[in-house]
């Protein structure tokens, strides 16, 4: 047995301050158990285990490496995870670090980084929206919003989808009418808007509410959002009645109106809490290959609702599926100060302990026997269990129709991965071609691309499919993509005979390459597939499983490439000519406007009077002059 061990370098990345030392341990003809256990320090580190080609299969991590490798190739093991695991081993690599909280770390962005065959990985990695409320201006404004919470002001949430976030933000303006639009607008109106004639605003930017009153607005909603709603309605109450005896009877009726809003809220509120209680419950529904793990929002005592990750996990036990879903999703999200969970982890102290770092608070892994939190549970499972059977009835009806196309094709096995490509411009301006793919599971988004193209004569879509394809497929040839069963074009004979050229130029081999094009009058229904060497096209019954699968990858290329290109040429229309100037950057562009009045006045101007303004000079006029003029 070989063993190298390189105490300078290692193989992956590992997080700052991780003093890491790699081992890795080799299989020749023969594995000598006793030598390889031997071989490996007992000290907190990762290990990655290694099939034949050299592909990590599984990434884990370790107080002892020494015990916790020694325990896979134990006679007493009969978890079937473990035994398939161990009969594909064909080496060991080990990164050993100062603690096991570093340990931890670097297993997270390993799985991520490689994502092994037989660890559990999630499906998706989303971010959740928040409610923001800007409380270091005047009159803050309430808005939706997603990215770092860094910036100023106060955010609310995580809520589960934007849904939810966009309800609860029209149930707050209907109450509080605080205002919604962008600082800009707001700072420039001379007139109410169209949310003050509709009762969602109270009109701030004209002085319609006094910033007393506005500011009591807003404390209602920071009170309403932090789950104080009694606190509120007490508050309304008192405030209605001290306008009833000062005869302000209009202010004590809007304030009635506000109070009756919201006790139909409080009422409609299915799920809260006697205490503030802020946490996430976390609960998972197993299936074979694919789990759903249930996450429900719980702040201030009050459910914001559930969301649904999948992960794929070969032969996992469902406390594995857990304790791998808290790493890979805290680590990345920030936690709450509680998680509910229905059994706790093997590694619960170290777990608390990592996420709390990170948080920055203390983080407490909580298993309930009785009470309102054992019904979030149940819930957090229903839903799961719900999402669970969709995802596997979806990805049921996508493999039959992957096996009814691999069949109308002529393939010996159903295809894993289409990949379709289309081009969109508008009279050959921000020419966009898209690459869309998609797998047994649906659209595997992660693997989208789009290609912003320059053909050299602008609306040749043969000439920008083939830039599209030799930019995709020279990085599938050096390893950086997969290669796909399917590749269809968008197009008739002409494009599928570019795709063809394209592949073989780079010696790439793809199963099949079809082009797809569309019926004389163009309905769905009327699609001809055309192969290489095949002059008669195949045309598939309108209702064939294998068709609608076409239609489905083709139209959400198609839908992907136009969004692309709207959003090049609105970006290209909203730039000035004054930007392609070489050497002419913003503070002298401002001068130039400011000095002609606008694009008219600089383009009747001589080189002389715009070597005159302050910063261009005689060679950047010159420039500016021949960029504007260039047939003079």
């Amino acid at each position: 047995m070989e063993t190298t061990t390189a105490s300078s370098e290692t193989r992956e990345p590992v997080p700052e301050s991780v003093s890491a030392l790699t081992l890795e341990v080799r299989e020749p003809d023969s594995f000598d158990v006793k030598s390889y256990v031997a071989a490996l320090p007992a000290r907190p580190g990762v290990y990655r285990m290694l099939d034949r080609q050299g592909g990590i299969i599984y990434v884990g991590k370790a107080a002892n490496l020494r015990s916790r490798v020694a325990s896979y190739f134990r006679a007493d093991v009969v978890q079937p995870k473990v035994v398939a695991l161990v009969r594909q081993i064909a080496g060991i690599e080990v990164t050993v670090t100062d603690s096991e909280t570093e340990a931890l770390l670097l297993e997270c962005n390993l799985i991520k980084k490689h994502r092994p065959h037989y660890n559990v990985l999630l499906k998706d990695d989303k971010t959740f929206p928040f409610i923001q409320i800007t409380t270091q201006q005047r009159f803050p404004r309430l808005s939706f919003y997603r990215g770092s919470r860094r910036g100023p002001g106060r955010f609310f949430g995580p809520y589960p989808n934007s849904v939810a976030v966009r309800e609860t933000l029209s149930q707050l303006q209907k109450l509080f009418r605080l205002r919604q639009c962008e600082d800009s607008y707001f700072e420039n109106r001379s007139r109410a808007c169209l949310q003050y004639q509709i009762k969602r605003c109270s009109g701030p930017c004209v002085g319609h509410v006094s910033p007393e009153d506005y500011a009591e607005d807003v404390q209602s909603v920071i009170r309403v959002l932090e789950g104080r709603d009694q606190e509120v309605a007490k508050r309304l109450g008192d405030r209605m009645e001290a306008a009833a005896q000062t005869l302000a009877f209009e202010k004590a009726a809007v304030l009635r109106d506000q109070l009756a809003a919201l006790k139909s809220i409080q009422a409609s509120q299915i799920v809260s809490a006697t205490s503030d209680v802020d946490c996430d419950v976390v609960a998972v529904v197993t299936g074979p290959t694919l789990h759903a793990i249930g996450v429900m929002f719980v702040r201030a005592g009050r459910s914001l609702g559930t969301t649904t990750y999948y992960a794929r996990a070969h032969l996992a036990e469902a406390d594995e599926v857990v304790d791998a879903f808290l790493v890979q999703h805290y680590l990345v999200h920030e936690a709450p100060e509680e998680i509910v969970l229905a059994h706790k982890p093997k590694d619960a102290e170290l777990l608390s302990s990592a996420l709390g770092e990170r948080a920055g608070h203390k983080v407490t892994l909580h298993v309930p026997a009785r009470g309102i939190k054992v019904r979030w549970l149940e819930m957090t499972a229903d839903n799961a269990d719900q999402g669970l059977r969709l995802r596997l009835a979806t990805e049921a009806g996508i493999g039959i129709q992957l096996a009814d196309l691999g069949q109308a094709l002529g393939m010996v096995t159903a295809p894993q991965r289409l990949e379709c490509f289309d081009i969109s411009h508008t009279q050959g301006e921000a020419t966009v071609a898209s690459c869309v793919v998609l797998g047994p599971e649906g659209p595997l988004k992660a693997d989208y691309r789009r290609f912003n193209l320059s053909p050299a004569a602008p609306g040749d879509d043969y000439a920008a499919m083939r830039e599209a394809l030799m930019r995709r497929y020279k990085r599938v040839k050096a390893g950086e993509a997969k290669v796909p069963d399917v590749l269809l074009i968008d197009g008739g004979l002409n494009q599928l005979a570019e795709a063809v050229r394209v592949l073989e130029e780079l010696q790439v081999s793809v199963p099949r390459v079809v082009g797809v094009a569309k019926g004389a009058d163009r309905r769905p229904g009327q699609e001809r597939l055309f192969l290489p060497n095949e002059k008669t096209p195949l045309i598939l019954a309108p209702d064939s499983r294998a068709l609608h699968v076409v239609q489905r990858v083709r139209d959400e290329a198609h839908r992907f490439a136009i969004a692309g290109h709207r959003a090049r040429r609105s970006k290209a229309r909203q730039a000035s000519v004054l930007e392609e100037v070489p050497g002419l950057g913003p503070t002298r562009r401002r001068e130039l406007l400011k000095r002609f009045g606008g694009l008219q006045g600089i383009l009747g101007a001589g080189i002389g009077d715009l070597a005159a303004v302050p910063g261009i000079g005689p060679r950047v006029a010159e420039a500016i002059y021949q960029h504007l003029h260039p047939d003079q």
